[in-house]
């Protein structure tokens, strides 16, 4: 809470966001530790795996709990709280190309995100709901379509 009139806009807001004005996440095996940035130039999860031209997030738990069980690596999958250092764009995979508007809040960036902190206690989906979603991926590429992204 504002501690007197001058730390309030005019329209309501304080003039410098709090770290949790909008939560965002990132599903990886990564491990990183808060104040690390995540960023652009490392093999993608998804696609032709090659080097990344984007980083990706999400405003939703449920997306980045894909992000983690789907990302390549032998680590552990980890979600990490995010905040973007520059503008983001709604993912093309994930938004009106494929689906209604952006149902997972599925965003990317070419600018860094800072780690500021790991969801610590989250549930993920079946194993058997994981292993269908990486055939559909697996069918995906043999047929040779690609992530929007590469």
């Amino acid at each position: 809470m504002a501690k007197n009139k001058e730390d309030i806009q005019s329209n309501g807001q304080h003039p410098n966001p709090t770290p949790f004005s909008q939560t965002y996440f990132h599903g990886t095996k990564a491990d990183l530790e808060v104040g690390d940035l995540i960023e652009v130039g490392f093999n993608s999860n998804f696609g032709q795996r090659k080097n990344a031209k984007y980083i990706f997030l999400t405003a939703t738990l449920d997306a980045a709990i894909w992000g983690a069980e789907l990302a390549l690596g032998e680590g552990r999958e980890r979600i990490y709280l995010v905040e973007p250092i520059g503008p983001i764009e709604d993912d093309p995979d994930l938004t009106d190309r494929k689906f209604p508007g952006n149902p997972t809040k599925s965003y990317r960036s070419v600018h860094p995100f800072k780690v500021v902190g790991e969801v610590a206690i989250w549930a993920g989906h079946p194993l058997e709901q994981v292993e269908t979603m990486k055939g559909h991926l697996a069918k995906l590429r043999e047929q040779g379509i690609n992530s929007l992204n590469d």
